[in-house]
């Protein structure tokens, strides 16, 4: 009689073993909780303490949120949450405030009604969360409104540098202090750009998103003053 089959033992940990997305998503929620700050290190082997990925899946992490611009890596120091002077946040801001209020003119100023229906839509469901102190649904909706606008321009230089002038570690910080009095004061600057749109008025269009985009960094600012980061 034959020796029945055994069944061969998977290593501990493997069925259950983090994916890269999931790690990605760890480090998100610990800088936007703030338990990673700027300029803090990012251990690798800490990390595959953790979390229970593996090295691999720990490193391809890091360089993809390095590529959105969340982490910093560098020779001999490994990898750290980016940090970012407030001198240089306003002079991204001060360029976003220029180009978005451009594309927002360009959005206007042409004859896309499917997409200034979508837009119509974001911003009706964005409506609906005022009063709320939803800020997360309120972020999720606020960057496809900007997507959406810088997409529907048409101006693929421009859609391009902007998306060189993200400061996501402060704007990951910044969705989880909204509180319904900001959300409100931001959707109202919402409303009068996509008013401005729909209604093909490019000047006042480029008028409101760039009041906005000033409203946004007062905000950051008020941020930054009461966190100390």
């Amino acid at each position: 009689m034959s020796a029945r089959p055994t069944k061969r033992k998977q290593p501990s940990g493997t069925k259950d073993a983090r994916s890269t997305a999931q790690v990605i998503e760890i480090l998100c929620n610990r800088i936007r909780h703030g338990t990673l700050v700027p300029g803090q290190r990012l251990v690798e082997a800490d990390i595959v303490k953790d979390t229970g990925a593996s090295r691999g899946r720990v490193r391809e992490a890091l360089k993809k949120l390095e590529s959105q611009g969340l982490v910093s890596i560098e020779e001999f120091r490994g990898a750290s949450v980016r940090q970012l002077s407030m001198d240089e946040v306003r002079q991204i801001y001060k360029s976003r405030m220029a180009l978005e209020g451009m594309l927002a003119a360009e959005f206007a100023a042409s004859d896309q009604t499917a997409l200034k229906k979508r837009l119509q839509g974001i911003q009706e469901r964005m409506n609906d969360l005022e009063k709320t102190g939803d800020h997360r649904r309120f972020a999720k909706l606020n960057d496809e409104w900007h997507g959406l606008i810088i997409k529907a321009s048409g101006n693929q230089y421009a859609a391009h540098f902007l998306s060189q002038l993200s400061v996501p570690v402060y704007r990951l910080l910044f969705a989880s202090f909204y509180s319904s009095q900001r959300i409100d004061k931001a959707n109202a600057d919402h409303r009068l750009v996509t008013g401005a749109i729909i209604e093909g008025k490019p000047r006042a269009a480029e008028k409101a998103m760039r009041n906005h985009i000033i409203d946004g960094f007062a905000a950051l600012m008020e941020m930054h003053e009461k966190m100390q980061i």
